[in-house]
C-alpha cells in the first residue's frame, strides 16, 4: 500500500466502505474496498507517458453498491496534482459536501492530504460514475458506479444471464495537463486526443497492436446487460455492435421504456444501459465507437474498437465490421434521443413538475476575448447569458454555508440581457461579455423550468450540460430559436426521459424542469471539457427549507481547507 510517492509513480489511496442498512446485522452487512490511484507507465497504448490512474488500472475499479447503502471513500491524495473525485449523478441529498466539484462544493485534496466522502444512496439504482473533477484529470481518473436494486428487487425487464461495464473515454499520449498548459498559452484549444477507448484500450485501428483489444467473451443463447459510460472529455460518441440490436433499458440510472435500435449516442458524462441477445453465429463481431459531430467544426474520426467474442471461438477468427452513424449523422441522433421515454410506472413514476414557479432561459454562446499574456493575442470563451465563470478560491458551498461575503454574487439573470436571432447568421461579436462568480439563488422545493439555447456566437455547437444534485426531465427539444407559445406547447409533460445530463443540440435548445428540493451549492456547466475551462458553467444556491430535514448538513471535520 502507497505510503508516499514511491519510483516516480504519483497516486491517490482509496478506501471504499460500503454499509449496509438493510435489516441484517451490520456487521454482516459490511463490505470494505481499498484503491490505489496511481501515475504510472501504461504499456497497453503507443508511446504511455505517466498518467494518474486508481489502483494502478485504467479505467479505476468499479464501485459496487445497493440503493440504500450508506458509502464511505477515504481519499489520500499522494499524485503532484491537487485532486477531487465527483460522484456524477448522486443526488447527494443535503449533502454538497460529497459531491466533489473542486472549489464548488469543496476546496481540493492537496498533495499528501486525506478526505472521505461520506454519502448516502437513497432512491436511486443503476449505472453511474466516478471521475475526478478539477482541470482535465479525469482523462484517465474515472470507473463506474453500479447500484444494485434493494434486496429481493428484479430488474423491470428481462434479467440477464450476465453483465459488463463499457467505458467509453479518450486518450492522450502526452500529460494531458501540458497538452492544456499549452493550448491556453497559444490562446488556442488544445490538441486532440491520440486515440479513444473502450475500457481503457483503442483497439486494431490505432498503431497499436491488437493485443490492445478489449475482448469481451459470450456465451450464445443469452442476454447480457451492457452499462455504456461515456468518460470521454469532449467527444458525444455512435456505439454499435457488428450485427448486433440493443434494446435501450436505463438512462443515467433511470429506467426507460424499451426499445430496439442498432446504435446508441451517448454524450460526455451520460450512462446508457443496454440488453444485448447473443442470437447470432458464433464468430467475433466488432463493438465501435466513434465521435458525432454535426457542427461546423473539424471531425475527429478516430474510432475505438472492442470485440464482442462468442465462447469458442478462436483469435484467429477475424472480427465482423460493425454499421454505425456517419459523423455528421444529425437525422440518426435527433431520432434516437426522441425514443428515450421514463418507465413511468406505478414502481418507478415520472413525477413531471407541472406547475413551474421560475423560469430560466439560458443562451450558450462561444467568443473570443483579447490576451495580452497568449501568443496570438486572443483567446477562446464561453459564456452563459454572456457572463463567463469566473472560479473562486474558496469553495462556493463554504461561502454559501458560513456566509463569507466577496465569494459570489446572486445576481445571475434569468435570461440574456440582449435578445437576439440566437442561431440566426453566424455572429462573431461577445455581445457584451462579461467575467465573474454569478449564480442564481433558487427558493427551496420551488419548481424549476430551464431552457438551454444554442446560439451562433462564434458557430453552432451541441453541448452536453450536467446538473449536480439533481435529476431532472427533459421535456422538450428541438432545431433553431425556441418558441415559447408553439414549443411549450409540444413538451412531454407524461413520461419525459429523466437524467442528469441533458445533450443540446447542435443551433437548438433543451427544455428542463426540476423540483429544487435539494439545499445546497450545485454545479451546472458543459460537460465537454474544453468549453467547461472557456466558462461555460454556472450554479444554482438552493436555499434551505423550513422543515427539520431541509437544510444543508454541517460540513465534516476533515473537509479540505484552501
Amino acid at each position: 500500500m502507497a505510503k508516499g510517492n514511491t519510483h516516480g509513480l504519483d497516486c491517490l489511496f482509496l478506501c471504499f466502505c460500503l454499509f449496509g442498512l438493510f435489516s441484517v446485522p451490520v456487521k454482516a452487512a459490511l463490505k470494505k474496498y481499498q484503491f490505489d490511484i496511481q501515475v504510472k507507465n501504461v504499456s497497453r497504448l503507443c508511446h504511455a507517458k505517466p498518467i494518474v490512474t486508481v489502483n494502478g488500472m485504467f479505467p479505476g475499479p468499479t464501485i459496487y453498491a445497493r440503493e440504500g447503502d450508506r458509502v464511505l471513500v477515504n481519499v489520500t491524495n499522494y499524485a503532484r496534482y491537487n485532486m477531487s473525485i465527483h460522484w456524477h449523478g448522486l443526488k447527494q441529498y443535503r449533502n454538497g459536501w460529497a459531491d466533489g466539484p473542486a472549489y464548488i462544493t469543496q476546496c481540493p485534496i492537496k498533495t499528501g492530504k486525506s478526505y472521505t466522502y461520506d454519502f448516502n444512496i437513497t432512491g436511486q439504482r443503476g449505472t453511474l460514475w466516478w471521475h475526478a473533477h478539477i482541470f482535465w484529470l479525469r482523462a484517465t481518473v474515472y470507473g463506474a458506479i453500479v447500484i444494485l436494486p434493494k434486496q429481493g428487487t428484479l430488474f423491470p425487464f428481462p434479467q440477464p444471464y450476465r453483465e459488463a461495464n463499457i467505458l467509453l473515454g479518450e486518450w492522450w499520449n502526452n500529460d494531458v495537463e501540458d497538452v492544456v498548459k499549452q493550448g491556453n498559452k497559444l490562446g488556442l484549444p488544445p490538441n486532440t486526443s491520440d486515440a479513444h477507448t473502450i475500457n481503457g484500450k483503442p483497439g486494431p485501428l490505432s498503431p497499436c497492436s491488437e493485443k490492445h483489444t478489449f475482448a469481451l467473451e459470450v456465451e450464445q443463447g443469452k442476454t447480457y446487460l451492457l452499462r455504456i459510460i461515456n468518460a470521454a472529455l469532449n467527444d458525444e460518441l455512435f456505439f454499435a455492435i457488428a450485427e448486433h440490436n440493443m434494446t435501450v433499458v436505463e438512462i443515467d440510472a433511470v429506467y426507460t421504456k424499451p426499445f430496439t435500435t442498432q446504435a446508441i449516442l451517448i454524450a460526455p458524462g451520460q450512462t446508457t444501459n443496454v440488453l444485448v441477445q447473443t442470437n447470432q453465429a458464433p464468430g467475433r463481431y466488432f463493438m465501435a465507437a466513434r465521435p458525432f459531430m454535426d457542427a461546423p467544426l473539424s471531425i475527429d474520426n478516430k474510432s475505438a474498437m472492442a470485440i464482442l467474442q462468442y465462447k469458442g471461438i478462436p483469435n484467429s477468427v477475424i472480427p465482423i465490421l460493425p454499421q454505425i452513424p456517419a459523423p455528421d449523422d444529425t437525422e440518426f441522433a435527433l431520432t434516437y434521443n426522441s425514443k428515450l421515454r421514463s418507465l413511468n410506472s406505478p414502481a418507478f413514476p415520472a413525477t413531471v413538475p407541472l406547475k413551474v414557479d421560475r423560469h430560466l432561459f439560458y443562451t450558450i454562446g462561444l467568443g473570443i476575448n483579447q490576451c495580452l499574456t497568449c501568443l496570438n493575442g486572443t483567446r477562446l470563451t464561453a459564456s452563459l447569458n454572456n457572463i463567463t465563470f469566473v472560479m473562486p478560491r474558496i469553495g462556493l458551498l463554504q461561502a454559501h454555508y458560513y456566509n463569507i461575503k466577496g465569494v459570489f454574487t446572486t445576481d445571475f439573470p434569468d435570461r440574456p440581457p440582449m435578445p437576439f436571432n440566437y442561431t440566426g447568421a453566424p455572429l462573431t461579436a461577445n455581445l457584451g461579455t462579461t467575467l465573474g462568480t454569478r449564480v442564481s439563488k433558487i427558493a427551496f422545493n420551488s419548481s424549476v423550468e430551464l431552457i438551454l439555447q444554442d446560439t451562433n456566437l462564434l458557430t453552432v455547437e451541441s453541448h452536453p450540460f450536467h446538473l449536480h444534485g439533481y435529476n431532472f426531465f427533459v421535456v422538450g427539444s428541438g432545431i433553431g430559436n425556441f418558441d415559447p407559445k408553439s414549443d411549450r406547447a409540444k413538451f412531454n409533460l407524461v413520461d419525459p426521459p429523466e437524467r442528469n445530463t441533458v445533450g443540446v443540440p447542435t443551433g437548438g435548445w433543451a427544455a428542463i424542469r426540476f423540483r429544487a428540493d435539494n439545499p445546497g451549492v450545485w454545479f451546472m456547466h458543459c460537460h465537454l471539457e474544453l468549453h467547461t475551462g472557456w466558462g461555460l458553467k454556472t450554479a444554482f444556491v438552493v436555499e434551505n427549507g423550513k422543515g427539520r430535514d431541509q437544510s444543508i448538513s454541517p460540513p465534516p471535520k476533515d473537509l479540505p481547507p484552501c
